[in-house]
């Protein structure tokens, strides 16, 4: 997959790929739904949920909505991510916890990543 982000002060990002490159179509859904265009308004305004205090309840909803779905499976993404720096790359709890979280002694909350990305691997 491509994703091209020019210099902040040109305030450009470009994203291209093939549908190799999204097998499960979680990037297409969250393009196409909206979901990803509302997480970054959410990253992006004053009040750092991509709320306009001005636009109807209903699309104030639709934007939490679709922040919260994006984030989940961003979660779910990291998880898996966790499972594969400890099984493949055989990292330590330690190594891992400061690398995703920034502190070693993490460990604990790593392991519940772990978990959850066995889970999320194995269908459940």
């Amino acid at each position: 997959m491509a994703v091209t982000v020019t210099h902040p002060s040109e305030c450009r990002a470009e994203i291209r790929w093939t549908r190799h490159d999204d097998r499960h179509g979680h990037l297409a859904r969250t393009v196409d739904s909206g979901e990803l265009a509302h997480a970054l308004q959410a990253l992006g305004d004053e009040y750092g949920a991509g709320y306009d205090p001005h636009e109807p309840a209903e699309q104030a909803l639709a934007a939490a909505a679709h922040t919260t779905d994006l984030a989940r499976l961003l979660e779910a993404r990291a998880a898996v991510l966790v499972v594969h720096l400890r099984d493949d790359h055989k990292l330590s709890w330690r190594t891992i916890a400061k690398a995703v979280h920034g502190d070693p002694e993490k460990q604990s909350t790593v392991r519940r990543q772990y978990d959850a990305g066995h889970r999320h691997i194995e269908g459940g």
